[in-house]
């Protein structure tokens, strides 16, 4: 495992002249008058590093904080421990024999900045590894561990450990090893407050079991709920939050009981465990995650060309968040389809004889799972006809 704490190396400068034009040559009185001289400035007292803004001690000290998070994380085929260079892992010890490796990286987007603004760290982390895991696991990949990169302007503990615990968390719920990452103290990039998050995931599935694989016209569509927002579409949703004139401590207008800060903030659901079962029962011919782009956007993309998969608008409950957002936004229906995930985190392919008992099994996982549609003949590239969207909907 490798955790460090970044402290950019000094580019050294070119040699002058470089590429740069020669100096103008100087007259015969140039170079016998001496130039004109400027005062010497007086030397600065020795500076350091926590002076101009970075605090090795503080990353060295969120190092040994963390150590115990990712320690709670480790499954087969992790190696070693935090404090190397590289991380290794043993896809042999992991029970692969002819693994394909698959990889996936991605961030949390303007959701951290509701997070910053809400003084609420916990459920970020989670967000970052379940945008790398679940885009993971629709490809027939069993995720098998993560790195994440955390900057800010100035490194606090309790925020940053709150963050990577949250990571940890997403990790244990991914069934993936949190084997390192890099932690950067940035100043003059960053408000003192402010910190941004990236994050970078490896699995591996067995060559024969790459998913998708054979879709064809009467396969079903089944459609696994949403916690919510997920962590898509917040610059939307922070525009909505201003002209509706609320702040992140106010009572959430789609559920009350919590402040709109914690409603927003809940964590997008990983579907790995889920997923990665229903794939080695048989079950599975192929998965699409809804982020940004929504259903539109993202279930054609797992789709071969000759088939329309077809979706019924009415078939699933939308939560509450996403008619508040379209009401208060005064946002149409297709503009909500192409941004949000509108209650519906993945779309799974399964063959019409196993629709039962798919859906059996993954509630007994814990999803909420809905019968949304059917795949029909089409020609040319895969596409999506969505029926039954209500007027208003899903307002």
């Amino acid at each position: 495992m490798v955790w460090t704490c970044g402290r950019g190396p000094r580019r050294a400068r070119p040699p002058w002249p470089c590429c740069c034009p020669s100096p103008p040559r100087r007259s015969e009185a140039a170079l016998t008058t001496p130039p004109e001289t400027t005062p010497p400035v007086a030397a600065p007292a020795s500076l350091t590093y926590r002076e101009a803004g970075v605090d090795i001690a503080a990353g060295d000290a969120l190092v040994e904080a963390i150590k115990p998070l990712a320690k709670s994380t480790d499954r087969r085929g992790t190696m070693g421990g935090l404090g190397g260079f590289g991380a290794l892992f043993d896809l042999k010890a992991a029970g692969f024999r002819d693994p394909v490796l698959v990889s996936s990286t991605d961030g949390v987007g303007t959701k951290l900045r509701v997070a910053i603004d809400a003084g609420s760290h916990a459920t970020v982390g989670i967000d970052l590894v379940a945008m790398c895991v679940n885009d993971l696991v629709v490809q027939g990949a069993e995720p098998l561990f993560f790195l994440d990169y955390f900057a800010s302007g100035k490194l606090q503990l309790a925020q940053a450990r709150d963050v990577i615990a949250g990571i940890a968390e997403g990790c244990r719920r991914a069934g993936c090893a949190l084997v390192g990452g890099e932690t950067a103290e940035m100043p003059g990039m960053y408000a003192a407050e402010d910190y941004d998050l990236a994050g970078f995931s490896v699995g591996a599935a067995e060559r024969e079991a790459l998913l998708p694989k054979a879709i064809g016209a009467g396969d079903v569509l089944l459609g696994l709920g949403s916690s919510g927002v997920h962590s898509n579409g917040f610059s939307l949703v922070r525009r909505v939050v201003a002209a509706a004139g609320l702040g992140l401590a106010d009572p959430a207008p789609f559920a009350p009981a919590m402040t709109l800060g914690e409603a927003l903030l809940a964590p997008t659901r990983i579907y790995v465990k889920s997923l990665v079962a229903l794939h080695k029962a048989g079950l599975l011919k192929a998965a699409a995650h809804i982020t940004g782009g929504g259903l539109p956007g993202n279930l054609p993309r797992v789709l071969p060309e000759g088939v329309t998969a077809v979706l019924d608008g009415a078939a699933w409950p939308v939560p509450p968040v996403f008619a508040w957002l379209a009401a208060a936004g005064n946002i149409a229906a297709d503009e909500m389809l192409r941004v949000f995930n509108c209650g519906i985190g993945m779309v799974l392919v399964v063959a019409a004889g196993n629709a039962e008992a798919a859906m059996a099994q993954l509630a007994a996982a814990g999803e909420q799972v809905f019968r949304i549609g059917a795949i029909e003949a089409g020609s040319g590239p895969a596409g999506l006809r969505i029926d039954n969207l209500a007027a208003h909907w899903p307002r």
